[in-house]
């Protein structure tokens, strides 16, 4: 489909009205979490004023998307997609600087001596010191008279009310989940939790204060990056943590007998488990969906672009019983509906609600095994999907990658997402490997001996990181077949990782077109390549991850592998905490961005 062919189909599609706002044009575009980013005036994390600095450097850069990861209140686990709120945000990305009280510089500063901006993770204690600061500031501050206060309480009262009483709550219980809680609050008994409200009004207050605080800043940066061109884009998650206001304000909307996740693929051995409990669509759908609308009203407040996390799951969601053993991860779970012939009506229609709820161009993640109910869909909706460079391949006839000419128009081309390897960690990595704990328990599956044929097909020299190389002299399905000891019929799915993962590098390198031998280390130059055939391809957006932009010179050091945002189906202090090299004031005078503001404009991107 050419240009002009694409924009009639969008200003037909029931996208029609979000693309004439933003204009069809082919755009470029930056994916970093806030917490990765800082500034000279940073506490310990990147905070909501610093992202005026990442507006300049994408004004500097050629890029005019910001897409982020989730900003919502977080949890114990720090997890963006685990949020304790639909709506309220984190409080440790509040900057403090509007704080003027004399008597709280000292301790401001205190903060930023304790928790200094740029060490490789961010430390997550700087929260509660921040708190501390801000209940101080609150408390010599008489906020509730003041007109855009009142409003402000007045108009998110549906959800903001609740908030505040859950997380007085909370801390009135010590932290632990609100199905813990004293009966009385548990199972939200009027009497009590009236009482409650009445003898900790003030505790109620400050959160709703400094919620208020977030939405003042955040509104101030939206629209200083309206002033210079460039489109916000959020993430809504899909779900919200157990223990949320959300689940305990109305838990009659989720179904809390399973938790959600997604099934075994060749990535992710054992399937993942999300924890969070998956929606009672029926109960939604009887309250006219009023839930879902809230959220996406809320969020038009910050965003332009908002990107619907693991669209998939409004079609069907992989649920796995509440009870199953940790261990099993995704193993056990099942689709949610289980009639398949349900999945595009509850889908299409859940989709339509959304976007005649919005104003808000919606873009959906549609990542892993997708049905094609869900990719017609997209299409017919004018919502744009995901290509990802190293999934975008022929995977049932040629076995090979697609050439930037034929990723889908209608799409967000990438190279990283925040669950992945950023670029480099891939290309040296994991390029031209298979997932050893899946190939074990295939080989489990069907009575083939692991150990006895793991050096026949791997090179354990390069082979590393819970991945498994070939080894060269594997060049045919025929060897891999009969080093396995099976027929043919029986091993089909050994085949398809084999021919989709043997020499993928190699395939790969074809299309970069660079002059001699194939290289192993990702340098600059095969970086530039990379990045080379995303922002030349046909998608209509090409948003890369910061990681993947700054891989261009030599900002990082050391091993790629170890600059990771998340490595899904793990616990680990690594995760949601990774921090840039440099701070955003020297990003913004670094040599990089004449490099990437060439690329952008030599792909005609905008």
């Amino acid at each position: 489909m050419k240009e002009s062919g694409l924009s009639e189909h969008l200003f037909k599609s029931a996208s029609a009205g979000k693309w004439r706002g933003i204009g069809v044009a082919k755009r470029a575009g930056v994916l970093t979490p806030l917490f990765s980013l800082y500034s000279k005036n940073s506490l310990g994390i990147g905070e909501l004023r610093d992202m005026k600095l990442l507006v300049d450097w994408c004004v500097a850069t050629g890029n005019t998307i910001i897409q982020l990861l989730p900003l919502n209140i977080l949890g114990a686990n720090f997890c963006p997609y685990d949020a304790v709120s639909s709506f309220a945000l984190e409080p440790a990305y509040l900057s403090l600087r509007f704080i003027r009280e004399p008597s709280l510089k000292k301790k401001i500063e205190n903060i930023k001596t304790s928790f200094p901006a740029g060490k490789s993770h961010v430390d997550y204690r700087v929260r509660a010191e921040k708190i501390i600061v801000l209940r101080e500031a609150f408390s010599k501050e008489d906020a509730s008279g003041r007109a855009s206060f009142k409003e402000f309480r007045r108009v998110n009262a549906r959800w903001l009310e609740d908030f505040a009483l859950f997380m007085a709550l909370k801390d009135y219980h010590r932290e632990l989940p609100w199905y813990e809680w004293e009966e009385q609050y548990r199972d939200r008994r009027a009497e009590a939790l009236a009482s409650f409200r009445r003898a900790h009004a003030q505790e109620l207050t400050f959160h709703i204060w400094m919620q208020w605080q977030l939405w003042q800043q955040f509104k101030e940066v939206k629209k200083y990056a309206q002033s210079r061109g460039i489109l916000i884009k959020g993430d809504l998650p899909i779900l919200v943590s157990r223990d949320s206001a959300d689940v305990w304000q109305n838990p009659k909307l989720f179904k809390l007998d399973f938790a959600a996740g997604a099934p075994p693929d060749m990535y992710c051995a054992k399937g993942q488990r999300w924890g969070m409990p998956p929606y009672n669509w029926e109960e939604i759908a009887a309250d006219g969906f009023s839930y879902l609308k809230e959220k996406l009203k809320f969020a038009e407040n910050f965003y332009d672009i908002l990107r619907i996390d693991h669209v998939v799951g409004l079609f069907r969601i992989w649920s796995i019983p509440y009870h199953e053993p940790m261990e099993n991860q995704g193993l056990h779970g099942f689709f949610d509906p289980k009639d398949e012939h349900l999945w595009g009506e509850h889908g299409e229609r859940t989709l339509s609600v959304m976007s005649e709820a919005t104003d808000m161009l919606l873009c959906a993640e549609d990542l892993g095994v997708i049905p094609k109910v869900c990719t017609d869909t997209l299409a017919k909706s004018g919502i744009p999907g995901n290509d990802v460079q190293r999934w975008v391949k022929d995977w049932k006839k040629k076995h090979d990658f697609l050439p930037p000419h034929e990723y889908r128009q209608l799409s967000v081309a990438m190279l990283s997402t925040h669950d992945t390897t950023n670029w480099a960690a891939w290309w040296e990595n994991e390029a031209g490997t298979i997932d050893e704990n899946l190939f074990i328990r295939k080989c489990h599956e069907r009575k083939i001996d692991y150990q006895n044929v793991k050096d026949a097909l791997f090179d354990p020299k390069r082979s590393g990181r819970g991945r498994l190389r070939w080894r060269d002299d594997v060049d045919s399905q025929d060897i891999l077949i009969w080093n396995l000891g099976k027929r043919k019929e029986e091993v089909i799915d050994f085949a398809d990782m084999y021919l989709n993962t043997f020499q993928e590098k190699e395939k790969l390198w074809k299309h970069f077109k660079l002059p001699g031998p194939m290289r192993e280390k990702a340098d600059s130059e095969i970086v530039a390549a990379a990045l080379k055939t995303t922002l030349g391809s046909s998608a209509i957006f090409c948003v890369e991850a910061i990681i993947d932009w700054l891989s261009l010179d030599n900002i990082f050091k050391g091993e790629p592998y170890q600059y990771r945002i998340n490595t899904p189906g793990t616990i680990d202090p690594k995760n949601w905490s990774m921090t840039l090299p440099l701070s955003l004031e020297e990003l913004l005078k670094h040599k990089i961005c004449t490099d990437i503001k060439k690329l952008i404009s030599d792909s005609k991107r905008i």
